[in-house]
């Protein structure tokens, strides 16, 4: 399989458009801005899924689903919401089709105007908070702690596979609880629970912190996000919590009786990730070779390639081969042997090299006389011989180590490309010229935030949870600062 990637050095935004289509993640579709996910990323994306899921279901919440239709008029019931999403909105106007009789072509039916336009989610709070009315009248009816696995439709004008597409797959969190803190809570812990699957399953390092308020998610009240750093010095928000107050529960009267007889409105979250994680995952570990994936996230786990020539060496080799297969699916580890005769084995070792598996094992003639195997890395590129002996736990043991170095690896990029800046002319020279995160001092005004974002095109990622107190000038305007937030330029 001959790979001709464009390297990241040459042009880092064709590498990855590449990368995607070659390595069988996704192509794009015949509907503008929108894309099929082939077999291979998707079953990354359901690996993605299930432990998400996995997540979800251990913090108490259960699994629902929603309509994809919402009513125009529920948008109106929340002004800044409607505001934030109108300009991305699809909506359906009408309900048939019909022949027309001069062109013979299929049109829209005039006479099949709907009642009321509706639109195609572009989230799903609005239909959610309807719903939620019917369903809490008492404070023995909270929380609800709900989440639905779902598509949703914003009709981008500049798209990229996985990163930004007009349709994309996400879940989307919406819980109701009876007290402020309970849901400031809610909305924390799902951003932790965020965080930790990034870095323990995905190998990527993040910060953790809160959007300003020119970021925050149309409706909040304050939205809780993880960054994360990809190698051409680009950040991506991989996932974003909202506490969102009252405000949709007043607008669609939400309300429930405590326990002293006090009617009061609800308090909300709302959190999701999208297949923009996909993105993120490429991004962060693959190279000028191919994918790189960390093993939590590999559909195949291990491939197992026979070198041989003839049917009699074949067989002799699959022998051993099927027996390191049952050893290492008894170990939990995903295995593929592939003995297909219509492909080289160098053919192989390039397709697999692409996709990112993790080890890859060869096994000849010559390696059962001296009871071994090969054993290549995908991360490293280095091989070695192991004994067949045991092999089942050196390979599982292989993969623990190999999900750790990812993710140093990831971190220590992301040190490497953090900056902290003093002045204005510093700020430029490091966003101009080096990329990645800056640490800078902002006066903590909308306007302000807007000018430097119009000047180089960085905006504040977040401000981190963990940002100490510290004294300073607002690198623009030279106001009063009393913490560093982080800046840069993002997909």
């Amino acid at each position: 399989m001959a790979k001709h990637l464009t390297t990241r050095k040459q042009d880092y935004s064709k590498w990855y458009n590449e990368l995607v289509v070659k390595a069988d993640l996704a192509q794009n579709s015949g509907v503008r801005g929108s894309m099929v996910i082939k077999p291979y990323g998707y079953a990354i994306w359901e690996k993605l899924q299930q432990e998400l899921d996995r997540r979800f279901k251990e913090t108490g919440h259960e699994n629902a689903y929603f309509p994809l239709f919402i009513p125009k008029s529920y948008f109106n019931k929340e002004a800044s919401h409607v505001e934030g999403f109108a300009k991305e909105c699809a909506v359906v106007t009408h309900y048939r089709l019909k022949n027309d009789p001069v062109s013979k072509d299929i049109i829209v039916d005039p006479d099949a105007k709907l009642e009321e336009e509706l639109i195609v989610r572009p989230t799903s709070e609005t239909i959610i908070w309807d719903t939620y009315r019917d369903w809490i009248q008492s404070y023995r009816d909270l929380p609800i702690l709900v989440n639905q696995w779902a598509n949703v439709v914003r009709w981008e004008m500049r798209t990229r596979l996985f990163l930004r597409t007009s349709e994309f797959l996400w879940q989307e969190g919406h819980t109701a609880h009876a007290t402020e803190q309970e849901a400031i809570e809610e909305a924390e812990q799902m951003m932790n629970v965020y965080a930790d699957f990034a870095e323990k399953f995905m190998a990527i390092p993040v910060i953790k912190g809160v959007k300003s308020v020119n970021e925050r998610f149309a409706g909040a009240i304050e939205t809780y996000c993880i960054e994360a750093l990809m190698q051409d010095g680009k950040a991506l928000q991989a996932g974003t919590s909202h506490f969102l107050g009252q405000n949709f529960a007043k607008a669609f009267d939400v309300k429930f009786q405590d326990q002293d007889g006090k009617v009061k409105h609800v308090w909300a979250t709302s959190w999701g990730v999208s297949t923009r994680l996909m993105g993120a995952l490429v991004m962060t570990h693959s190279d000028d070779n191919g994918l790189v994936l960390p093993p939590n996230l590999a559909p195949i786990q291990v491939v197992i390639v026979p070198i041989y020539k003839g049917m009699e060496e074949l067989e002799r080799v699959s022998v051993v081969a099927n027996e390191i297969v049952a050893e290492l699916r008894a170990l939990g580890i995903s295995v593929k042997f592939d003995n297909r005769d219509t492909y080289k084995p160098g053919w192989k070792f390039n397709e697999y090299e692409l996709k990112g598996v993790p080890i890859r094992i060869a096994i000849g003639p010559r390696d059962l006389e001296k009871g071994v195997v090969e054993v290549a890395r995908r991360d490293t590129l280095e091989k070695e011989s192991l004994a067949t002996q045991g092999l089942g736990g050196k390979i599982k043991n292989l993969l623990t180590q190999m999900q750790q170095n990812l993710y140093q690896k990831a971190l220590d990029f992301r040190e490497e490309n953090t900056h902290r800046a003093d002045s204005w002319e510093e700020f430029v020279d490091i966003i101009e010229n080096k990329a990645g995160f800056v640490y800078a001092h902002w006066d903590g005004t909308p306007e302000t935030e807007e000018e430097i974002k119009t000047k180089t095109k960085a905006t504040i990622r977040c401000i981190p949870l963990d940002a100490k107190k510290e004294i300073g000038k607002c690198i623009l305007t030279g106001k009063p600062s009393e913490r560093r937030v982080v800046f840069a330029r993002a997909y």
